[in-house]
């Protein structure tokens, strides 16, 4: 962003130019949207924080002191959440180089973290100060549920804070609700029409369905995906919703729909093509894909900030979280080698399972890690994506050419 005295930019004083950045805001005081440094920032009517930075800036130079930056906090500090307050404070006794260009200044006061904003505060010769956010009383009952949440899937009091300040239910978590919706109506649907809610899978009607993979319908692409809507009976699908439920709203809640939809359908696009790949007669149902990619990232998440992670009971929950998988798991297991009800056709693949799980331990992991970073500012996750990305195709290329090539022999159609 240009201001119109010379500034350093990567150690380069630029010419002046003529054009003012701006930050619009709004007379409610709503949270005002930032970019990052190397963003154009849209021109407002007034232009708030320029005017601010000049009167703390009289020599034109490009620059303000921390010092300076922190008075104006003292000036300025009732419009800022009080957490977002200590956090810019921090950052002041963090700056190394004890100076604050403009375009930091605007990001600053704009309450928009960049990656630069994240070390200084990491990297600051203070622990903010005030009281930890456990702590505070008083709290409303959607006050105390957005706390359990950030304590739950957040490891930094920092991230803590921010999040509890700028968390307002709108939209709300609405993708795993709304999945979960539907996979209890189709199951409700099929329960009535099969007349058996345990074991759906040994009626010979159930595989009709235009919703579960199988090998002979590979060439129909949306059952790589719709598979999730089908289980086995209630025991697969009650365990999965509890998982899902516990595990994925409150991730929803955090990092949006965007990235938690993400992750979840990477792991449902994986598990069935890896059932494709290494199982290759079996047909795949049930959610697990998508619900063992949440699970395990949120897991790794809390093994690998263990000491940060401050929810109540976290080795006894983790512990529970690794049982219910386990039990999950060995059910699909021991199905998938159960004598099938109508053969040659074999049970339900458990292979869906662990391609969820190889997507949560990377593109998860990378997710969930990064609390409010641009993912696509992560040299790690276009690795992981990457990687993923070339899985997706050799596993295209492995249905188109593979079959006939190795001359497998599949079940009838249902």
């Amino acid at each position: 962003m240009e201001k119109s005295s010379p500034r350093m930019t990567g150690g380069t004083r630029e010419a002046p130019v003529n054009s003012s950045p701006a930050v619009a805001s709004n007379a409610e005081g709503e949270e005002i949207e930032v970019l990052e440094s190397t963003d154009v920032l849209p021109v407002a009517q007034e232009d708030q924080w320029k005017s601010l930075f000049d009167k703390y800036d009289p020599e034109n130079s490009g620059f303000i002191s921390t010092e300076r930056f922190r008075d104006l906090l003292a000036t300025h500090g009732s419009e800022l959440d009080p957490h977002k307050l200590e956090v810019l404070l921090a950052l002041a006794d963090g700056n190394a180089d004890g100076k604050i260009c403009y375009q930091d200044f605007v990001n600053l006061m704009s309450n928009k973290r960049s990656n630069s904003f994240r070390r200084a505060i990491l990297q600051g010769s203070r622990q903010l100060k005030g009281c930890s956010l456990r702590d505070e009383a008083g709290l409303g009952l959607s006050q105390r549920l957005v706390r359990h949440v950030a304590y739950e899937t957040l490891p930094r009091e920092v991230d803590r804070k921010w999040y509890f300040d700028s968390y307002t239910y709108c939209p709300p978590p609405w993708l795993i609700l709304a999945i979960t919706i539907a996979e209890v109506a189709v199951f409700m649907y099929y329960g009535f029409q099969l007349d058996r809610l345990v074991l759906q899978v040994s009626s010979p009607s159930f595989l009709k369905s235009p919703l579960p993979y199988h090998p002979q319908l590979r060439a129909q692409a949306w059952r790589y995906l719709t598979y999730i809507f089908m289980h086995t009976g209630i025991e697969h699908l009650s365990l999965n919703m509890a998982m899902q439920l516990l595990v994925g709203v409150p991730l929803e809640m955090v990092h949006g729909a965007l990235r938690i939809g993400l992750v979840y359908v990477c792991g449902v696009l994986a598990g069935s093509l890896a059932v494709s790949v290494t199982d290759m007669t079996a047909p795949v149902v049930g959610s697990s894909g998508g619900v063992y990619a949440l699970v395990s990232a949120h897991l790794a998440n809390v093994v690998m900030n263990w000491s940060g992670m401050k929810c109540q009971f976290k080795l006894f929950r983790m512990a529970m979280a690794l049982v219910c998988m386990s039990v999950e798991f060995g059910r699909a297991v021991w199905l998938r080698f159960y004598p099938p009800a109508f053969p040659p056709c074999p049970n339900p693949s458990f292979v869906a399972h662990l391609g969820g799980v190889m997507v949560g331990l990377t593109l998860g992991v990378v997710v969930l890690q990064n609390y409010e970073q641009r993912l696509q500012e992560q040299s790690l996750f276009w690795i992981f994506f990457c990687v993923y990305t070339l899985f997706v195709l050799c596993a295209v290329f492995w249905n188109i050419f593979a079959y006939s090539l190795l001359d497998v022999r599949l079940p009838p159609p249902p």
